[in-house]
C-alpha cells in the first residue's frame, strides 16, 4: 500500500519506509516552506487531511495517524514505533515533542509544548516554550489536554483528563486538573508470568519464517528468520512478507513489538 508521496511532501530530505501509505489529501511540510527533514518508517498509515507542518519530523514503523490530525511547530517532533493517534488530535511542537514507542493518543486530544498570546505591552506573564516528553507504552485515552510535561513510561490519562503536571510511570491520572487515581483504580498493566505470555502468543497463527523466543542468547540475528522475543517485546526486523503479516496479526490483538537494537 504505497502512493506517490512526492505530491504532498515538501522537504529538503525525505525518507519513507516500505508499505507506508500517505493519503492524497494529507500535507507534510515545514512551518514556512520546506521541512528540513521528514522520516517515516515502514508500514505506517497517515490518513485523510492530516497536516504535518513541522520543520523536522520522525515517525516510526507501524504507526496509525487518523484523519484530520494536526502536527505543527518549528522544533523537532519525534514519534516512536506503533503509535496510534486518533482523529482530530493536535500535537504542537513549538517547544519540541518526543513520544516513545507503543503510545496511544485518543481522538481529539491536544498535546501542547508552548503557551503564548497575551500582549507584552500589557505585561503578559504567560509566554513559554518547553519540551513535551512522553515515554513508552503511554495511553491518553481520549479528549485529553496535555501541557508541556514529562509523562513516564506506562502512565495513563483517563478520558477528558487535563494534565498540568508531570505524570509518573505506572500511574493512572484523571480529572480536570488531573490527579493521581492509582490508589482507586487499577494501573494500566500488571506483571504476568512467562507462562501466560506463551499462552497468549500460542493462540495466534505464527507463519513460517517467524520464531518465538524468550532470550537473545545464542540467537543468530543475521539469519533470514524473524525472531520475536516475548519477554522484552523486540524482534529482528527483516521486512519479509511473513514478518509483516505476523506484525499485523499482533497489532490486531493490541500486541506491540519494536525492532531489536542489535539488528
Amino acid at each position: 500500500m504505497v502512493n506517490d508521496y512526492e505530491k504532498n511532501i515538501y522537504a529538503d530530505s525525505i525518507e519513507i519506509g516500505v508499505n507506508t501509505y500517505i493519503a492524497p489529501s494529507a500535507t507534510i511540510r515545514g512551518l514556512n516552506g520546506n521541512a528540513k527533514s521528514v522520516k517515516i518508517g515502514d508500514n505506517t498509515y497517515i490518513g485523510e487531511s492530516v497536516q504535518i507542518i513541522v520543520d523536522e519530523v520522525s515517525i516510526g514503523d507501524y504507526c496509525k495517524i487518523h484523519h484530520h490530525v494536526n502536527f505543527h511547530g518549528y522544533k523537532p517532533l519525534t514519534i516512536g514505533h506503533n503509535a496510534w493517534i486518533g482523529q482530530g488530535t493536535i500535537i504542537d511542537s513549538i517547544g519540541g515533542v518526543t513520544i516513545g514507542n507503543n503510545c496511544g493518543i485518543g481522538a481529539y486530544s491536544q498535546l501542547w509544548s508552548h503557551i503564548k498570546y497575551g500582549d507584552p505591552l500589557l505585561g503578559c506573564n504567560y509566554k513559554s516554550e518547553k519540551p513535551l516528553i512522553v515515554g513508552n507504552d503511554v495511553w491518553l485515552v481520549g479528549h485529553c489536554i496535555i501541557s508541556p510535561v514529562t509523562v513516564g513510561d506506562r502512565a495513563m490519562a483517563l478520558v477528558g483528563s487535563v494534565i498540568t503536571k508531570d505524570m509518573e510511570e505506572d500511574r493512572i491520572y484523571g480529572g480536570s486538573p488531573a490527579r493521581d487515581l492509582t490508589d482507586k483504580v487499577p494501573s494500566q498493566f500488571s506483571d504476568i508470568p512467562i507462562k501466560q505470555k506463551r499462552n497468549i502468543i500460542s493462540k495466534l497463527d505464527i507463519p513460517a519464517g517467524v520464531k518465538i523466543i524468550e532470550s537473545w542468547k545464542d540467537v543468530d540475528t543475521s539469519s533470514s528468520i524473524s525472531y520475536f522475543n516475548i519477554v522484552d517485546r523486540t524482534y529482528t526486523k527483516k521486512l519479509t512478507p511473513s514478518e509483516i503479516t505476523f506484525m499485523k496479526t499482533l497489532q490486531s490483538e493490541l500486541i506491540k513489538f519494536v525492532p531489536y537494537a542489535n539488528t
